[in-house]
């Protein structure tokens, strides 16, 4: 197991997803965000009743230590209510892919 983690958020539009992804890339928060844009046809419960909607999935790397800011600042940035943050590790991965996910989110040093 390694300390890298994917990232899940479904987002009301690629737009959007777009967005979020290139401030937390900016930020240092994620190595790296995918934005799958060809609709992702969700269907949940919201509020005792079965929705449906469109949505882009954006997809983030970065590292177990830095989940909390991104939660944070994904929370800041999405439009919805409850918005979907779901974390998964990272069991492995190809060494230098790795070492990037960590350099990519280190703090730039002084």
């Amino acid at each position: 197991m390694t300390d890298k983690i994917v990232v899940l958020v479904t987002c009301a539009s690629a737009g959007q997803a777009r967005r979020i992804a290139r401030a937390l890339v900016e930020r240092r928060l994620a190595a790296c965000g995918n934005v799958l844009q060809a609709p992702v046809q969700s269907i949940y419960r919201w509020k005792r009743k079965v929705e449906s909607a469109k949505e882009a999935l954006l997809i983030l790397k970065t590292t177990q230590r830095r989940f909390a800011a991104v939660e944070r600042a994904v929370r800041r940035l999405h439009t919805y209510e409850v918005p979907e943050i779901i974390a998964v590790p990272i069991a492995g991965g190809s060494r230098e892919y790795l070492k990037w996910i960590s350099e990519s989110v280190r703090p730039a040093s002084s």
